[in-house]
């Protein structure tokens, strides 16, 4: 539930309400005015409530520490000895490289062992984000860069 839309007496307090359920400030939403509703009549006849829309904002850095967080303990718990590279590419995707240590094993037969471990790397760094978060592409030796 990244996105809700509320209605309000005004525009503000649909906004707050927004904010109450998706428990979240000001600065980490979007807020889109669907309508400003009208006080009608002398407050009577012909009323409408506002409504808005409120997003969550596209964090990139909360899906990289996630992501980090979550290979450098499944490297931790494998006895593996590596390094994390992250950077992101001009095309809005994650590339992490796994650096050092015997990489071999985390590329498996023809790349079937990265392939796996990129798509738990990307169910965990976007769990729960509405639109799927950002894209990571996990490397191991820069085993992709040289299949290219």
């Amino acid at each position: 539930m990244k996105m809700v839309e509320v209605s309000g007496r005004t525009v503000e307090e649909a906004v707050e309400a927004a904010l109450d359920q998706l428990g979240a400030t000001r600065d980490q939403v979007d807020v889109e005015v669907l309508d400003e509703g009208t006080r009608g009549f002398l407050g009577i006849l012909g009323s409408r409530e506002a409504r808005v829309r409120v997003r969550m904002q596209f964090r990139p850095e909360e899906q990289n520490r996630k992501a980090r967080e979550f290979l450098e303990g499944l490297l931790r718990r494998m006895s593996m000895e590596c390094g994390l590279e992250t950077r992101f590419g001009d095309d809005e995707i994650l590339h992490i490289n796994i650096t050092g240590g015997d990489t071999g094993i985390l590329i498996g037969r023809r790349g079937q062992t990265l392939q796996a471990l990129q798509y738990l790397v990307n169910v965990v760094a976007n769990r729960g984000r509405a639109g799927g978060g950002v894209r990571l592409v996990v490397d191991a030796g820069d085993y992709r860069r040289r299949r290219e």
